[in-house]
């Protein structure tokens, strides 16, 4: 029995890009870059047998192609690229300057090197007036809400769906103002907290909330602590796009999504102050900013100042 057409068609395009040693080719990543940049992921002393396209900054994301079922590791998280040689790979909000990254073809050959990864700046984000309940005063019930919110998040973050819709720049999931951007310093009640990982979208209560893309439900759960309500995608991979917040909820855990779907609703359940969406986006562990990948080229990013 031959191999699988996906296979021999990954394989086939494969051979036919030039491998060579040389530096990898980022680019500046700035305000007016072109709405699909395209990069070259090259080893400084062998050449990595793949080929990516997307944004190598903190928080940022990348479509690849690579050998089908190669084996991927990206610092400590670990991927595999699917019948038709495509994976994704993100990077953290915290990112390091360089992430390093092996890749294990069928036939057992191995491929290091290291990417290197823009750093941005980030906003400091000021919100006052929440409950102490909802920042560093819980009381037993509290925490052991706290807890089991936690292991329903960890169940839906485990999803992998056989999707190829992380391919697809995202459309924007409501027509709204921004009021915070991706990775901005949070202060809550004047106490330092940890970053904010999403992008806040304000709206009224009740206005639609379509998917970006296609996917499937990895999570629909109305009773988080902190989330309230929260509606995740599995884009594919577990490429998990999250909506924050929401008052509505119109879909089911399992169920398959359109892109342009209505899902559910803004709302402003959980620690909020007021209606909003938060949109997140994540990848295994790694938290990523969801306007990297947009269609519109609404991505650009703030680099840090050279030192």
């Amino acid at each position: 029995m031959g191999p699988r057409r996906p296979r021999r068609a990954a394989l086939a395009l494969l051979a036919a890009l030039p491998w060579a040693v040389g530096s990898f080719a980022a680019g500046a990543l700035r305000a007016g870059a072109e709405e699909r940049p395209r990069f070259e992921v090259r080893d400084a002393t062998a050449a990595l047998p793949m080929r990516c396209e997307g944004r190598f900054a903190q928080g940022g994301m990348a479509v690849c192609l690579a050998e089908p079922d190669a084996r991927i590791t990206i610092g400590e998280a670990e991927t595999r690229a699917d019948e038709t040689g495509e994976f994704v790979l993100g990077f953290d909000r915290d990112a390091p300057a360089e992430e390093s990254i092996r890749l294990v073809v069928p036939d057992g050959r191995v491929f290091t090197g290291r990417l290197p990864i823009t750093p941005r700046r980030f906003d400091v984000s000021r919100i006052d007036g929440l409950p102490p309940s909802q920042v560093d005063q819980f009381t037993k019930e509290q925490l052991a809400r706290i807890e089991a919110s936690t292991a329903r998040k960890e169940r839906g973050d485990r999803s992998r769906a056989a999707l190829h819709a992380f391919r697809d720049r995202f459309a924007r999931p409501l027509a709204a103002r921004r009021t915070s951007p991706f990775g901005a310093q949070r202060i809550l009640n004047g106490v330092p907290a940890r970053p904010h990982y999403g992008v806040d979208l304000a709206a009224p209560v009740g206005t639609p909330i379509v998917a970006p893309a296609d996917g499937v439900v990895a999570l629909a759960d109305s009773d988080l602590y902190f989330e309230g309500a929260m509606i995740v995608l599995d884009h594919g991979q577990g490429f998990l796009s999250k909506y924050l917040h929401v008052s509505r909820i119109d879909v089911e855990a399992g169920s398959r999504v359109r892109r342009g779907q209505t899902i559910g609703a803004v709302g402003s359940r959980g620690r909020s102050t007021g209606p909003h969406l938060c949109w997140r986006l994540k990848w295994r562990d790694r938290n990523l900013d969801p306007e990297l990948w947009l269609a519109d080229g609404a991505g650009a990013v703030a680099e840090k100042e050279p030192r």
